[in-house]
């Protein structure tokens, strides 16, 4: 629904994007996308979201860190959550500090992954071993992280 631009105001996109922000985080990005499509591209947009950064109410950072944690507790990897994330208009450099401060060890989730999929029982030809090589890759983990995982799957 697109809204006539006499009545806009700023007040009707600040409270457009608290609606959109109390059912989740959003990056900036993301908001700014929904709102230009609502109010058809107004200038006053970008003057509200920085408005909305100023008092804390988005952040970028805030809404990498409850991204990331998410696609851990999914069971993704560092390269797709990189993926991921950058559709959604946070930049490398943010991504590599909240990759810091949580402190993943990413070689023990690729192995609890691939032990949650296929259980403790190793890989007993080429093909099963090619099959749990493409689909922890597909999770986004590195060579070295599957090799680590594929290789820590033992028989009890």
């Amino acid at each position: 629904m697109m809204i006539l631009d006499e009545d806009i105001t700023p007040g009707k996109i600040r409270n457009t994007a608290l609606g959109l922000l109390t059912g989740r985080e959003f990056s900036r990005f993301e908001l700014e996308a929904r709102l230009r499509k609502r109010y058809d591209n107004n200038e006053l947009i970008n003057v509200v979201l920085d408005k909305l950064v100023k008092d804390g109410l988005q952040c970028d950072y805030r809404y990498s860190g409850a991204f990331v944690r998410s696609r851990i507790v999914r069971g993704h990897g560092p390269a797709r959550i990189r993926l991921d994330i950058a559709q959604k208009g946070i930049d490398g450099a943010l991504l590599r500090r909240v990759f810091q401060e949580e402190g993943v060890n990413w070689f023990a989730l690729a192995r609890d992954v691939a032990k949650k999929k296929f259980g403790n029982k190793r890989a007993v030809d080429n093909r099963e071993i090619s099959k749990r090589m493409r689909f922890l890759q597909y999770r986004g983990f590195d060579f070295d992280q599957i090799k680590y995982a594929i290789s820590s799957s033992i028989d009890q």
